[in-house]
């Protein structure tokens, strides 16, 4: 399959890269799924069995995202489960975006504000135009429409099979745009929570135009 547009993002780095390990299927990307690690630092992600496109890291500092690749915006990643029987997930022209955080009340209640961190519920303006980035640029070079699910469940209510946001396989299938992995058939997660979808797609519409 031709693989059209750049199939890296531009500044990320290569740092922890694992498609020579792992390979992947050759997709044409029309979905963007985002997930949250419910960590603080970039994961070790099994060595890369289990890692996504690309991890998204605050710098508070600088009020900017530092995104490490792992995987071609059109190669597939291996971030999602996916059952023997029924829809693809991981290889159905998904690229996944892991944002370094976390969606639980609870986990942030416990990190509590002496330990710098994004809590994607309440992330700031500057954390949320950063992602809308790349949004717009995923828009741009790959026409992954800038729309998405309207209802984005705060956790622990966006976990589970029958959360109410789950999509079903025919759904999924005829699916272009952003979701979350609370929106994935197959899965069980509830990331990225109640993350402000209106305000990012906003934000990356700006950027796009």
């Amino acid at each position: 399959m031709t693989r059209r547009g750049p199939q890296k993002f531009p500044g990320a780095s290569l740092r922890y890269w694992y498609q020579d390990d792992f390979g992947g299927d050759a997709m044409e990307v029309n979905v963007v799924v985002l997930h949250t690690t419910e960590c603080r630092t970039v994961p070790s992600y099994e060595g890369g069995s289990n890692a996504p496109n690309l991890t998204a890291v605050p710098d508070f500092g600088a009020e900017k995202l530092k995104w490490y690749q792992h995987f071609d915006i059109d190669i597939s990643s291996r971030a999602l489960a996916n059952l023997p029987v029924g829809v693809e997930t991981n290889t159905l022209n998904v690229c996944q975006v892991e944002l370094v955080g976390t969606c639980d009340p609870g986990r942030h209640h416990r990190w509590g504000g002496g330990s710098p961190h994004l809590y994607w519920p309440e992330a700031p303006d500057w954390a949320l135009r950063e992602l809308a980035r790349f949004l717009a640029w995923m828009s741009e070079e790959h026409d992954v429409p800038l729309s998405g699910p309207k209802v984005w469940k705060p956790y622990p209510e966006s976990y589970g099979a029958h959360n109410g946001e789950r999509m079903s396989g025919r759904t999924w299938n005829g699916f272009k745009g952003v979701c979350g992995h609370c929106h994935v058939p197959e899965n069980l997660h509830g990331d990225p929570g109640a993350i402000d979808f209106a305000t990012l797609i906003a934000y990356a519409r700006e950027y796009a135009s």
